[in-house]
Protein backbone atom coordinates (compact mmCIF):
# COMPACT_ATOMS: atom_id res chain seq x y z
CA UNK A 1 0.00 0.00 0.00
CA UNK A 2 1.82 3.38 -0.82
CA UNK A 3 1.03 5.78 1.59
CA UNK A 4 0.77 9.64 1.09
CA UNK A 5 1.09 10.68 4.35
CA UNK A 6 3.05 9.11 7.26
CA UNK A 7 3.69 10.07 10.43
CA UNK A 8 5.74 8.80 13.64
CA UNK A 9 5.64 10.09 17.51
CA UNK A 10 4.37 13.49 16.72
CA UNK A 11 4.53 15.82 19.48
CA UNK A 12 3.93 19.43 19.73
CA UNK A 13 3.44 21.74 22.81
CA UNK A 14 2.32 24.92 23.71
CA UNK A 15 3.69 26.30 27.01
CA UNK A 16 2.00 23.71 29.26
CA UNK A 17 -0.13 22.27 27.20
CA UNK A 18 0.95 19.22 25.04
CA UNK A 19 -1.21 19.42 21.82
CA UNK A 20 -0.29 16.45 20.06
CA UNK A 21 1.52 13.38 22.24
CA UNK A 22 2.72 10.84 19.97
CA UNK A 23 0.66 10.58 16.61
CA UNK A 24 1.21 7.63 14.73
CA UNK A 25 -0.83 7.85 11.04
CA UNK A 26 -0.70 5.99 8.12
CA UNK A 27 -2.43 7.43 4.85
CA UNK A 28 -3.11 5.68 1.39
CA UNK A 29 -2.43 7.50 -1.67
CA UNK A 30 -5.96 8.71 -3.05
CA UNK A 31 -7.88 8.20 0.21
CA UNK A 32 -10.37 10.33 2.21
CA UNK A 33 -9.30 9.73 5.84
CA UNK A 34 -10.76 11.68 8.82
CA UNK A 35 -9.42 12.93 12.30
CA UNK A 36 -12.25 12.78 14.79
CA UNK A 37 -12.06 14.49 17.96
CA UNK A 38 -13.47 17.55 19.98
CA UNK A 39 -12.19 21.18 20.12
CA UNK A 40 -8.94 20.66 21.63
CA UNK A 41 -8.25 17.11 20.79
CA UNK A 42 -4.61 17.98 18.24
CA UNK A 43 -6.88 17.87 14.87
CA UNK A 44 -5.64 21.29 13.81
CA UNK A 45 -2.49 20.85 14.91
CA UNK A 46 -1.97 18.00 13.00
CA UNK A 47 -3.07 19.27 9.93
CA UNK A 48 -0.80 22.38 10.44
CA UNK A 49 2.30 20.47 11.27
CA UNK A 50 1.84 18.14 8.02
CA UNK A 51 1.21 21.60 6.21
CA UNK A 52 4.50 22.68 7.51
CA UNK A 53 2.93 25.65 9.15
CA UNK A 54 4.17 24.31 12.71
CA UNK A 55 7.29 22.25 13.55
CA UNK A 56 6.84 19.09 15.68
CA UNK A 57 8.92 18.94 18.84
CA UNK A 58 9.65 15.31 18.61
CA UNK A 59 8.60 12.59 16.06
CA UNK A 60 8.45 12.93 12.18
CA UNK A 61 5.91 13.50 9.32
CA UNK A 62 6.45 12.53 5.73
CA UNK A 63 4.04 13.86 2.75
CA UNK A 64 4.24 11.82 -0.36
CA UNK A 65 7.89 11.01 0.59
CA UNK A 66 8.71 14.60 1.57
CA UNK A 67 9.85 15.54 5.13
CA UNK A 68 7.37 18.26 6.68
CA UNK A 69 10.63 20.12 8.14
CA UNK A 70 13.68 18.97 5.99
CA UNK A 71 11.70 19.12 2.82
CA UNK A 72 8.91 21.75 3.47
CA UNK A 73 9.39 23.35 0.22
CA UNK A 74 8.45 20.22 -1.62
CA UNK A 75 5.45 19.69 0.67
CA UNK A 76 4.33 23.09 -0.05
CA UNK A 77 4.36 22.22 -3.69
CA UNK A 78 2.22 18.96 -3.61
CA UNK A 79 -0.53 20.27 -0.90
CA UNK A 80 -3.23 22.45 -0.45
CA UNK A 81 -5.03 23.74 2.99
CA UNK A 82 -8.56 25.20 3.49
CA UNK A 83 -8.59 26.08 6.77
CA UNK A 84 -11.80 26.40 9.39
CA UNK A 85 -12.74 29.96 8.10
CA UNK A 86 -12.69 31.78 5.05
CA UNK A 87 -9.06 32.53 3.10
CA UNK A 88 -11.15 34.63 0.43
CA UNK A 89 -11.47 38.18 -0.41
CA UNK A 90 -15.00 39.27 0.77
CA UNK A 91 -14.50 42.51 -1.72
CA UNK A 92 -13.98 40.75 -4.76
CA UNK A 93 -16.20 38.89 -6.58
CA UNK A 94 -15.96 35.08 -7.35
CA UNK A 95 -13.96 35.07 -9.98
CA UNK A 96 -11.87 37.65 -9.05
CA UNK A 97 -10.66 35.85 -6.17
CA UNK A 98 -9.78 32.60 -8.02
CA UNK A 99 -8.07 34.59 -10.56
CA UNK A 100 -5.80 36.04 -8.24
CA UNK A 101 -4.83 32.29 -6.64
CA UNK A 102 -4.19 31.81 -10.35
CA UNK A 103 -2.48 34.77 -10.66
CA UNK A 104 -0.33 34.15 -7.25
CA UNK A 105 0.46 30.59 -8.41
CA UNK A 106 1.51 31.88 -11.59
CA UNK A 107 -0.57 31.07 -14.06
CA UNK A 108 -0.73 33.39 -17.21
CA UNK A 109 -3.76 35.94 -16.89
CA UNK A 110 -5.64 33.86 -19.56
CA UNK A 111 -5.23 30.54 -18.36
CA UNK A 112 -6.02 32.13 -14.62
CA UNK A 113 -9.56 33.15 -15.91
CA UNK A 114 -10.36 29.75 -17.80
CA UNK A 115 -9.78 27.66 -14.42
CA UNK A 116 -11.69 30.49 -12.64
CA UNK A 117 -14.67 29.85 -14.64
CA UNK A 118 -14.08 25.81 -14.86
CA UNK A 119 -14.34 25.40 -10.82
CA UNK A 120 -16.92 28.02 -10.92
CA UNK A 121 -18.94 25.57 -12.73
CA UNK A 122 -18.19 22.78 -10.69
CA UNK A 123 -18.93 24.06 -8.03
CA UNK A 124 -22.25 25.69 -9.01
CA UNK A 125 -21.24 29.12 -8.43
CA UNK A 126 -21.10 30.41 -12.34
CA UNK A 127 -24.21 32.12 -11.92
CA UNK A 128 -22.52 34.15 -9.29
CA UNK A 129 -19.51 34.49 -10.24
CA UNK A 130 -19.56 38.51 -10.72
CA UNK A 131 -21.02 38.84 -6.61
CA UNK A 132 -18.87 40.35 -4.18
CA UNK A 133 -17.93 37.09 -1.69
CA UNK A 134 -19.80 39.15 0.82
CA UNK A 135 -23.17 38.55 -0.43
CA UNK A 136 -22.49 34.47 -0.69
CA UNK A 137 -24.34 32.75 1.47
CA UNK A 138 -22.42 30.13 3.73
CA UNK A 139 -22.17 27.27 1.64
CA UNK A 140 -20.94 29.50 -1.01
CA UNK A 141 -18.05 30.94 0.89
CA UNK A 142 -17.25 27.40 1.85
CA UNK A 143 -17.69 26.24 -2.03
CA UNK A 144 -15.52 29.06 -3.19
CA UNK A 145 -12.78 28.67 -0.38
CA UNK A 146 -12.48 25.48 -1.36
CA UNK A 147 -12.51 26.23 -4.86
CA UNK A 148 -9.90 28.44 -4.25
CA UNK A 149 -7.69 25.49 -2.79
CA UNK A 150 -8.07 23.45 -6.36
CA UNK A 151 -6.63 26.49 -8.77
CA UNK A 152 -3.61 23.94 -9.32
CA UNK A 153 -4.93 20.36 -8.74
CA UNK A 154 -3.12 19.76 -5.31
CA UNK A 155 -1.96 15.63 -4.71
CA UNK A 156 -3.06 16.06 -0.78
CA UNK A 157 -5.77 18.42 0.18
CA UNK A 158 -6.24 19.23 3.55
CA UNK A 159 -9.94 20.20 5.01
CA UNK A 160 -9.77 21.46 8.18
CA UNK A 161 -13.24 21.43 9.49
CA UNK A 162 -14.96 21.90 5.82
CA UNK A 163 -18.56 22.12 7.02
CA UNK A 164 -18.25 23.53 10.66
CA UNK A 165 -21.47 26.17 10.81
CA UNK A 166 -23.25 24.94 7.66
CA UNK A 167 -26.87 23.69 7.14
CA UNK A 168 -27.58 19.73 6.04
CA UNK A 169 -27.86 20.89 2.13
CA UNK A 170 -24.60 23.13 1.94
CA UNK A 171 -23.02 20.20 3.95
CA UNK A 172 -24.21 17.76 1.23
CA UNK A 173 -22.68 20.18 -1.37
CA UNK A 174 -19.63 20.21 -0.21
CA UNK A 175 -19.43 16.30 0.85
CA UNK A 176 -20.41 15.98 -3.07
CA UNK A 177 -17.47 18.16 -3.65
CA UNK A 178 -15.28 16.46 -1.39
CA UNK A 179 -16.22 13.09 -3.20
CA UNK A 180 -15.13 14.27 -6.28
CA UNK A 181 -12.07 15.62 -5.52
CA UNK A 182 -11.00 12.00 -4.14
CA UNK A 183 -12.56 10.14 -7.51
CA UNK A 184 -9.65 12.46 -9.25
CA UNK A 185 -7.21 10.84 -7.12
CA UNK A 186 -6.23 13.60 -4.79
CA UNK A 187 -5.38 12.63 -1.25
CA UNK A 188 -7.93 14.20 1.36
CA UNK A 189 -6.81 14.62 4.99
CA UNK A 190 -10.65 15.93 6.99
CA UNK A 191 -10.39 17.08 10.55
CA UNK A 192 -14.71 17.26 11.23
CA UNK A 193 -16.38 16.80 15.30
CA UNK A 194 -19.59 15.52 12.25
CA UNK A 195 -19.52 12.01 13.05
CA UNK A 196 -21.39 11.39 10.31
CA UNK A 197 -19.00 13.05 7.98
CA UNK A 198 -16.12 11.08 8.54
CA UNK A 199 -19.08 7.67 8.32
CA UNK A 200 -19.99 9.05 5.10
CA UNK A 201 -17.23 10.19 3.45
CA UNK A 202 -14.04 8.44 5.48
CA UNK A 203 -12.49 5.25 3.82
CA UNK A 204 -10.14 4.55 7.24
CA UNK A 205 -10.55 7.31 10.15
CA UNK A 206 -8.52 7.90 13.75
CA UNK A 207 -10.02 9.11 16.75
CA UNK A 208 -7.88 11.72 18.57
CA UNK A 209 -8.71 12.98 22.20
CA UNK A 210 -5.96 14.61 24.51
CA UNK A 211 -3.26 15.01 21.74
CA UNK A 212 -3.23 10.75 21.54
CA UNK A 213 -4.66 8.61 18.77
CA UNK A 214 -7.32 6.65 20.84
CA UNK A 215 -8.09 4.29 17.79
CA UNK A 216 -7.81 3.99 13.96
CA UNK A 217 -9.86 2.29 11.36
CA UNK A 218 -12.67 2.23 8.95
CA UNK A 219 -16.21 3.15 10.34
CA UNK A 220 -17.26 -0.24 10.43
CA UNK A 221 -14.21 -1.69 12.45
CA UNK A 222 -14.47 1.12 15.35
CA UNK A 223 -18.13 0.52 15.83
CA UNK A 224 -18.03 -3.25 16.36
CA UNK A 225 -14.89 -2.50 18.69
CA UNK A 226 -17.86 -0.96 20.27
CA UNK A 227 -20.49 -3.97 20.34
CA UNK A 228 -22.25 -6.11 17.86
CA UNK A 229 -25.20 -3.60 18.93
CA UNK A 230 -26.85 -0.87 20.58
CA UNK A 231 -30.22 -0.45 22.18
CA UNK A 232 -32.16 2.84 22.07
CA UNK A 233 -35.14 2.75 24.45
CA UNK A 234 -36.99 5.93 24.60
CA UNK A 235 -38.93 6.39 27.99
CA UNK A 236 -42.38 7.68 28.61
CA UNK A 237 -41.37 9.89 31.57
CA UNK A 238 -37.96 11.84 31.25
CA UNK A 239 -37.58 11.83 35.36
CA UNK A 240 -37.20 8.22 35.00
CA UNK A 241 -34.34 8.43 32.99
CA UNK A 242 -31.76 8.49 36.28
CA UNK A 243 -33.25 5.19 37.49
CA UNK A 244 -33.19 3.49 34.16
CA UNK A 245 -29.51 4.37 33.51
CA UNK A 246 -28.85 3.13 36.91
CA UNK A 247 -30.39 0.23 36.28
CA UNK A 248 -29.30 -0.80 33.15
CA UNK A 249 -25.92 0.04 34.37
CA UNK A 250 -26.32 -1.89 37.48
CA UNK A 251 -27.69 -4.77 35.19
CA UNK A 252 -24.07 -4.35 32.96
CA UNK A 253 -25.65 -5.20 30.01
CA UNK A 254 -22.94 -2.95 28.25
CA UNK A 255 -21.74 0.21 28.10
CA UNK A 256 -24.67 3.85 28.67
CA UNK A 257 -23.76 5.56 25.52
CA UNK A 258 -24.87 9.23 25.29
CA UNK A 259 -27.92 10.66 24.55
CA UNK A 260 -29.18 14.25 23.95
CA UNK A 261 -33.31 13.49 23.84
CA UNK A 262 -34.13 13.71 28.02
CA UNK A 263 -36.21 10.97 27.63
CA UNK A 264 -33.44 8.11 26.36
CA UNK A 265 -31.13 5.83 27.66
CA UNK A 266 -28.63 4.02 25.13
CA UNK A 267 -26.98 1.11 26.25
CA UNK A 268 -24.60 -1.14 23.75
CA UNK A 269 -25.43 -4.94 23.77
CA UNK A 270 -24.29 -8.02 22.50
CA UNK A 271 -27.15 -9.61 21.64
CA UNK A 272 -31.10 -9.98 21.27
CA UNK A 273 -31.38 -12.00 24.34
CA UNK A 274 -29.95 -9.30 26.35
CA UNK A 275 -31.62 -6.93 24.99
CA UNK A 276 -34.83 -8.42 25.82
CA UNK A 277 -33.95 -9.23 29.02
CA UNK A 278 -32.94 -5.34 29.69
CA UNK A 279 -36.93 -4.11 28.51
CA UNK A 280 -38.06 -6.52 30.88
CA UNK A 281 -36.02 -5.29 33.86
CA UNK A 282 -36.92 -1.74 32.60
CA UNK A 283 -40.93 -2.77 32.87
CA UNK A 284 -39.88 -4.54 35.99
CA UNK A 285 -38.91 -1.64 37.58
CA UNK A 286 -41.89 0.08 36.83
CA UNK A 287 -40.35 1.89 33.85
CA UNK A 288 -42.27 2.74 31.03
CA UNK A 289 -41.15 2.55 27.70
CA UNK A 290 -42.37 4.54 25.18
CA UNK A 291 -40.64 2.79 22.27
CA UNK A 292 -37.23 1.01 21.55
CA UNK A 293 -34.75 0.13 18.49
CA UNK A 294 -31.87 -1.83 18.36
CA UNK A 295 -29.17 -1.67 15.43
CA UNK A 296 -25.67 -1.31 15.25
CA UNK A 297 -23.65 1.33 17.24
CA UNK A 298 -23.28 5.00 15.46
CA UNK A 299 -19.92 6.49 15.50
CA UNK A 300 -21.16 9.26 18.14
CA UNK A 301 -21.58 6.00 20.56
CA UNK A 302 -18.08 4.87 19.83
CA UNK A 303 -16.48 8.12 20.31
CA UNK A 304 -18.01 8.30 24.00
CA UNK A 305 -16.84 4.79 24.42
CA UNK A 306 -13.84 5.46 23.92
CA UNK A 307 -13.17 8.88 25.52
CA UNK A 308 -16.05 8.91 28.24
CA UNK A 309 -18.06 12.05 26.69
CA UNK A 310 -19.55 13.04 23.60
CA UNK A 311 -17.24 15.10 20.82
CA UNK A 312 -19.34 18.30 21.58
CA UNK A 313 -17.80 18.86 25.04
CA UNK A 314 -14.53 20.19 25.08
CA UNK A 315 -12.34 19.66 28.30
CA UNK A 316 -11.93 22.80 30.78
CA UNK A 317 -8.54 22.09 31.12
CA UNK A 318 -7.49 22.08 27.59
CA UNK A 319 -6.91 25.24 25.05
CA UNK A 320 -8.31 24.62 21.71
CA UNK A 321 -5.48 24.09 19.19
Amino acid sequence: MELAIETSGLVKTFGMTRALDGIDLGIRKGSVYGLLGPNGAGKTTTIRILATLLRPEAGHATVLGHDVVRDARAVRRMISLTGQYASVDEDLTGIENLVLVGRLLGLPRREAKERARQLLDAFGLAEAAKRQVVTFSGGMRRRIDIAASLVSTPEVLFLDEPTSGLDPRSRNQVWDIVRAIADQGTTVLLTTQYLEEADRLAERMAVIDHGRLIAEGTSEELKASVGANALHVRLQDREARERATALLGEEAYGTILPATDPRTVSVTISDTARAAAALTALSGAGIAVAGFSLGAPSLDDVFFALTGRPTEATPKQEVVV
